[in-house]
């Protein structure tokens, strides 16, 4: 497990509002903003006072950490809104422009995550992200097969970064797949990951520009009755067999072991991350009963619990069968399929965003999964079990592939560091 647990930000102390200070939900000053609204007015609104300050809600007051171990945004709980960009190197550009780049994004990700404002108080700050805070930040860095050439950095380029093979259910467009760098953001609050949307384009300047960027999203914290695994836009729960940081294996599976190759060094304590914009034929899914889905999917639509019986947390019983001898979990079951026993033990860490692009011209929602995994060794973890799910997988004819990409994520960067200075000052 990484060392970017989530921890609430110190409230702002002394007059004024600041982005640290933010009126509660449920404070006396949002409760009269109610009443106002309910008398008819105009429109009802909070006023801070600067003698009754009052604290961050809980969501926006959740601080990542950046310095650490690994880096955030990896065992990090999913959050509400995500935005996937990828950029390429300028002509001309090369190693040094890379790091100081690398240095620059380092710096105003380290002070946004810590609900500060991008340019370090020299007054040029957007102003997006004003009131709020950090809302779960978290701003992480990779880099594709490709930056390793224009940097001239091929001899430390591993070779877990070989290209994916091609699938049956690919239909990818390369001008939104790969990249030489990547960032994904991730924050509980649509407007603080805006901001840092907005901050990192801008702070790329002449050195890179954006060849690809995706926006997705996730269920607010708090919008169920308990924390429950999300569900994707087929209405399925999704994420149930991820491994969990608390298995004695989870380091092993999702993050690189030190004492690699010196070459290799670099993605000490990293994670290979596996992006894919998977588009959902949400017509044709819809047009199938519930049943039919379940079996599709081998769980429950109603609590996700395999139809072996159980609960969501139950295990597989894949040889269990009906009255008649029918396996309940389908031979090409996406579940059955993808489980980690029929395939060797391969695991990866899905960490995914929905999106919804609008309508395509056909009239068809364009709208999916930004699906994005984790781990040690993509060869050991997506490859294996995505080609077992390409010979027989129930889902395939209501999913496909459209964009894809392949990154390497170092580790975290120490205090006083930037991601990727292991790398770029080799």
């Amino acid at each position: 497990m990484d060392d970017h647990s989530a921890r609430p930000a110190d409230g702002a102390q002394g007059p004024g509002l600041s982005r640290r200070r933010l009126i509660g939900g449920a404070g006396a000053a949002g409760a009269a903003g109610l009443v106002l609204g309910a008398a008819g007015g105009a429109g009802g609104y909070a006023v801070a006072r600067d003698d009754a300050p009052t604290a961050l809600t809980a969501i926006g007051a959740t601080e990542a950490m950046f310095h650490g171990k690994h880096q955030p945004g990896i065992t990090t709980p999913l959050q509400a809104r995500g935005h996937l960009i990828a950029f390429d190197l300028a002509a001309g550009a090369g190693r040094r422009e890379a790091a100081a780049l690398m240095r620059r994004w380092s710096a105003v990700a380290e002070r946004l995550m810590a609900g500060e404002p991008a340019e370090g108080g020299r007054g040029h700050d957007t102003g997006v992200a004003l009131d709020a805070g950090p809302s779960s930040l978290t701003v992480t860095f990779g880099f594709g097969r490709t930056f390793f050439d224009r940097t001239g950095l091929t001899a430390y380029r591993p070779s877990a970064l070989d290209p994916l093979p091609p699938f049956s259910s690919d239909r990818l467009d390369p001008k939104r797949s790969d990249g030489d760098l990547w960032i994904q953001i991730g924050a509980d609050d649509a407007l603080v990951a805006f901001h840092a949307l907005r901050a990192l384009q801008k702070e790329a300047g002449p050195t890179a520009r954006v060849r690809w960027q995706m926006n997705g999203f996730n269920r607010t914290p708090g919008a169920t009755d308990r924390p429950r695994t999300t569900r994707n836009l087929m209405g399925q729960v999704d994420g149930t067999n991820n491994p969990k940081p608390t298995e004695d294996d989870f380091d092993g599976r999702i993050f690189v072991p030190s004492g690699g190759s010196s070459a290799h060094a670099w993605m000490a304590d990293g994670s290979y991350a596996v992006v894919r914009r998977i588009r959902m034929l949400m017509d044709d899914w819809e047009a199938l009963t519930i049943e039919r889905q379940e079996k599709v999917i081998g769980r429950r639509k109603a609590d996700g619990a395999p139809l072996s019986g159980g609960s969501e947390s139950t295990p597989m019983d894949l040889d269990k069968a009906d009255p008649d001898g029918k396996l309940l979990i389908p031979d090409n079951a996406h579940a059955r399929v993808a489980s980690p026993g029929k395939n060797g033990g391969a695991a990866m860490l899905r960490r995914p965003f929905s999106y919804h692009d609008g309508m395509s011209a056909d009239g068809t929602p364009d709208a999916g999964l930004l699906f994005v995994c984790w781990q040690a060794d993509p060869f050991k973890g997506f490859i294996p079990v995505q080609r077992k799910l390409d010979r027989g997988d129930a889902l395939s004819r209501f999913i496909r592939h459209e964009t894809s990409g392949l990154f390497a994520v170092p580790g975290g960067a120490a205090a006083g560091e930037y991601v990727g200075q292991r790398l770029l000052e080799a």
